[in-house]
């Protein structure tokens, strides 16, 4: 057991451990291993190995996060739960290799252990979790009874993963959601438009993401594909000054945690870029500023003289995190504006990442579209996401796309930033149309000044349906590996509504 810097040890009958060694910084993860003694350090940046009888120091191996680390031993690994890391590192007990690492379905994991059930082959992962979570605490004895407070939350949950060492990554903890989007008609202007067409992609199929099934809300729809992707194509032959109406779509989807585990070595030899890739992601398709002299500037500054891909894309990505800081905007504006401001929002964090990391050679693209609320254990019930949200995927020639977040890793002022979405996504991310944009809406006659916001507001549903655990067969581990692209085609099919309730042209509230 440790306490700051000492670590003591004894039988479980004796009253009072004794001191074995103490270290010049905090002590904290220990962990035992037949005559070896694994003890782990955030200030010092390793895992020290120690005699455990005599307390000799022998070799140290550095530790894989930026946090606060506990361990345990299973007969063939040295395992590593980070606590701001949000990750399980399985590491080579000798050399420190990390042979795959997963991430935690909960923040804050502040333990680890294993434990063998009866009956079952292989040992389960147990991981705790400790923070603190807000409420509204009722005090009948004051004026004002809700009051918002906090609690400790603390419990243990099952980590489950698999790994898949020919690709590389680790799905971990799955959850099976049902999302519904829905667009109800409230028109701010007395306006009448006509052969009304209205596009809302749908959840994609992804490497830790499948989706089982898609239904209309109220009205039909037709399935468009483009590029791969679905979207729901909604018709209608008019809208009306003070007409009433929903329709949407409603998915069930299969999510998991993902982490890739490849490092520099694995795409040293990455072939050259496509051309026809370097003509379609390494170019300013959405206000990107890549001419602007201060984007330039900070694309050679961000990225010096390294090569590798994913080395210079984690600089470019350290970069940002350093010259910015999360808050939400009126409005997104170009990357020089971000930039120079200093403050930006997910879609401007976004925006500078692609500048950046295009104007230097790495094919990258705006994913997104929201976020499940991060409380799996509330099941059946329905979930409001704050926000939209938009992340970003990156390309390595020969391997594929990999994730990034955009902002979610900027905890720490001027670093050291942790690495737990970069090559990784957790379950709680909804891919919802990749590479191609979310809603569209169109009309014969629409006035320019009309848009979709002053026809409709959204309405974003979660629900939590059931925990899945990663198995080899539901495992498509492999990186989405986009084609070249070709010339736009698009394929319809229809898809008929799940109710009763049928289409009307005119629909009156």
């Amino acid at each position: 057991m440790a306490r700051d810097n000492e670590l003591f040890h004894g039988d479980l009958a004796d009253s009072l451990p004794k001191p074995l060694l103490s270290l010049p910084y905090d002590i904290d993860g220990v962990a035992v291993g037949g005559s070896t003694l694994y003890v782990a350090s955030q200030k010092s940046g390793y895992i020290h190995l120690f005699d455990v009888t005599t307390g000799k120091a022998g070799e140290k191996l550095p530790l894989p996060g930026v946090g606060r680390a506990s361990l345990t031993l299973t007969a063939e690994a040295l395992w590593v739960c980070d606590r701001d890391e949000q990750t399980v590192y399985c590491l080579d007990p000798a050399t420190g290799e990390i042979r795959f690492t997963a991430l935690t379905p909960f923040a804050s994991p502040t333990g680890i252990a294993f434990y063998q059930h009866e009956g079952e082959s292989e040992p389960t992962c147990y991981v705790a979790y400790a923070d603190e979570e807000p409420y509204i605490r009722d005090d009948p004895n004051s004026e004002d009874p809700f009051q918002l407070t906090f609690r400790d939350r603390t419990f243990i949950h099952p980590l489950y993963f698999h790994h898949d060492p020919e690709q590389g990554c680790t799905r971990s903890n799955g959850y099976l959601i049902e999302m519904s989007y829905g667009e109800e008609l409230l028109p701010l202007d007395a306006v009448t438009i006509n052969d009304v067409e209205w596009r809302i992609a749908l959840p994609s199929n992804t490497a830790r993401q499948r989706v089982r099934s898609v239904e209309p809300l109220s009205q039909p729809f037709e399935i468009e594909e483009k590029e791969g992707q679905q979207i729901a194509v909604f018709k209608f032959d008019q809208f009306q000054p003070d007409q009433a109406g929903i329709f949407g779509w409603k998915a069930v989807v299969e999510m998991y945690g993902l982490k890739y585990s490849l490092t520099p070595t694995d795409v040293e030899d990455a072939p050259e870029l496509s051309p026809e890739f370097q003509q379609r992601y390494l170019v300013d398709d959405d206000e990107l500023a890549m001419d602007h002299p201060k984007i330039i500037e900070a694309a050679k500054e961000a990225a010096g003289t390294e090569t590798n891909v994913l080395r210079k894309m984690l600089k470019i990505r350290n970069y940002v995190y350093d010259r910015l800081s999360y808050g939400i905007q009126p409005k997104i504006d170009t990357p020089d504006v971000a930039l120079e401001r200093g403050v930006g929002s997910c879609g401007e964090y976004v925006g500078l990442l692609l500048a950046l990391a295009r104007l230097n050679g790495i094919a990258c693209r705006t994913i997104g579209r929201y976020k499940c609320p991060q409380k799996p254990e509330l099941r059946n019930l329905p979930l409001e996401p704050e926000f939209n949200h938009v992340w970003l995927e990156f390309y390595v020639p020969g391997t594929g796309w990999l994730p990034m977040e955009s902002n979610v890793d900027d905890v720490i002022e001027r670093g050291p930033y942790p690495t737990r979405f970069f090559m990784g996504l957790a379950w709680y991310h909804m891919e919802i149309g990749k590479g191609i944009s979310f809603e569209k809406m169109k009309a014969a006659d629409k006035p320019e000044d009309v848009r979709k916001g002053d026809l409709a507001i959204n309405h974003v549903r979660f629900r939590v349906l059931d925990e899945l655990i990663p198995t080899a067969d539901s495992m498509e581990a492999k990186p989405e590996v986009t084609p070249s692209p070709k010339p736009e085609t698009t394929a319809k099919k229809s898809v008929k509504a799940k109710t009763k309730t049928k289409r009307k042209a005119k629909a009156k509230a």
